[in-house]
């Protein structure tokens, strides 16, 4: 694997800008003028100083907020990983443009752009077990593209997935970032039973087997192990964080592209929330890895972006809040004494 073809992505991981700060203090002095006890509304604060210190904004907006999906397909549900064929990747895809999709009903009730990104999806990945994902060229490629498929006047973005048997390959990025067997990392997915469950850790760990010596950095890692809608979701976050665009990632899967840029270098990640803790295996672990805290525990596993788009009306709801409540002098409401 030539390191080369990663050179511009890893500088842009390294150099990302900072937060800004003087927003957060302006959100922070607005904050303390508001109709209640100081630090009573919990998360819902931290969600608007992060909206304001990502955004670089005393008044964060939720005027242009975009779920985006990147589907594609994988070769290693040749080796019986998943409980559907590869063929309802596409399928989906149809789905959540009709609208038909639980994903496209949460975005139309709360009027949040829906966007799907198709990644080849008539040109599989190479079955992990085998031969490797991606080569270099294609896997840099595919972090471009994630790159600009944001572009334009984002205020929030949620990234999310589609991919049968990309619950697999999510596993083996975590197994080859923090160690373990297969059998620590894999989950149901797509509802496999048991036999499955086993077919999958069984191929994670040939996948680290046949690419032991090739995974010494994680963009080999994504290469050798990994998807293009993980790929481009990595993309996706370098973007956003030198556009000034804080990011909602998803679950399982999505949070494999977060894994990939933390372990580059954690500070990249900063500008990115973490939309709930999926019932997939090994999701809460990864969490705990990278240090993030997610915002939702409901007990989903659905992909898609299901969960950052439940997190974004949360946002959604705090910028409000912010915005228009009275403050004590508005209110004529006595302060705390003292």
């Amino acid at each position: 694997m030539s390191a080369q073809a990663f050179t511009d992505f890893h500088d842009l991981l390294m150099l990302g800008p900072d937060g800004d700060e003087a927003a957060v203090a302006a959100v922070k002095a607005r904050d303390a003028q508001l109709t209640k006890p100081a630090g009573s509304l919990g998360e819902m604060e931290f969600l608007v100083e992060h909206m304001a210190r990502w955004q670089g904004k005393a008044e964060p907006t939720f005027e242009d907020p975009m779920v985006a999906i990147f589907a594609a397909n994988h070769g290693v549900t040749d080796q019986g990983v998943s409980a559907f064929p590869r063929d309802v990747t596409k399928q989906m895809v149809n789905n959540f443009t009709k609208g038909g999709a639980a994903i496209s009903q949460i975005c139309a009730l709360h009027e949040i752009n829906l966007r799907v990104f198709e990644l080849a999806l008539d040109v599989p990945t190479g079955d992990i077990t085998v031969v490797p994902a991606m080569d270099d060229r294609t896997c840099a490629a595919t972090i471009a593209y994630g790159m600009e498929a944001i572009a334009g006047d984002v205020d929030l973005l949620c990234i999310g997935e589609m991919g049968i048997g990309n619950t697999t390959v999510a596993a083996a990025i975590y197994a080859a970032l923090y160690g373990g067997t297969g059998a620590d990392w894999v989950g149901r997915g797509t509802g496999v039973d048991d036999a499955g469950l086993k077919r999958k850790a069984d191929a994670v760990d040939r996948a680290l087997t046949r690419h032991a010596g090739r995974l010494d950095t994680p963009f080999e890692i994504l290469a050798n192990l990994g998807g293009r809608e993980i790929a481009a979701m990595v993309g996706a976050i370098i973007a956003t964080r030198h556009q000034k665009v804080p990011v909602i990632v998803d679950g399982f899967v999505a949070t494999a592209a977060a894994a990939i840029a933390h372990a580059v270098n954690p500070a990249a990640i900063d500008h990115c929330l973490f939309g709930h803790v999926s019932a997939e295996g090994g999701h809460a672990s990864v969490l705990a890895k990278i240090d993030a805290r997610p915002l939702l525990n409901l007990g989903m596993r659905l992909g898609e972006g299901s969960g950052a788009a439940l997190a974004a009306v949360m946002c959604k709801t705090a910028l409000h809040v912010h915005k228009n409540m009275a403050t004590f002098a508005e209110a004529a409401v006595d302060e705390k004494l003292g």
